[in-house]
């Protein structure tokens, strides 16, 4: 099935691990095959990444985006999600509902997931001054 995108002037997404950003005007594309699609909302730029959670979110990110070395960023999330319930391990339902994703092997669907995985990080940290 296909996908129908409208781009914002100048949004930027991600097609099958290309960052194409759009020209000054609305624009709608449809992908008709089957690759991975993020668009700007889903997108964290490694530049930014500070926290664990967000560590863990990236990686997921390059998982879905970057098929041919899911393995190596799978093996990142994994890593980090172990240390992340060593320090916080009011994450694991969270962290439970990504490895369910992933077992599924839904990686766009495990990346959703973990978005919840950051509100519950920031609702953590809003309590420590």
């Amino acid at each position: 099935m296909a996908l129908r995108l409208s781009l914002r002037p100048s949004e930027r997404v991600i097609i099958g691990g290309a960052v194409i950003t759009n020209g000054n005007a609305r624009a709608e594309i449809t992908v008709e095959n089957d690759v991975p699609v993020l668009r700007r909302g889903d997108i964290l730029s490694p530049s930014v990444v500070a926290t664990p959670c967000e560590r863990i979110y990236l990686a997921l990110e390059l998982a879905y985006v970057e098929p041919e070395r899911r393995t190596g960023h799978l093996t990142a999330y994994h890593d980090l999600a172990r240390e992340l319930l060593q320090a916080a391990p009011s994450c694991v339902a969270n962290l439970d509902e990504i490895d369910a994703r992933l077992a599924a092997e839904r990686p766009y669907y495990a990346l959703k997931e973990a978005q919840t995985l950051l509100e519950h990080e920031r609702d953590l940290l809003s309590h420590v001054r």
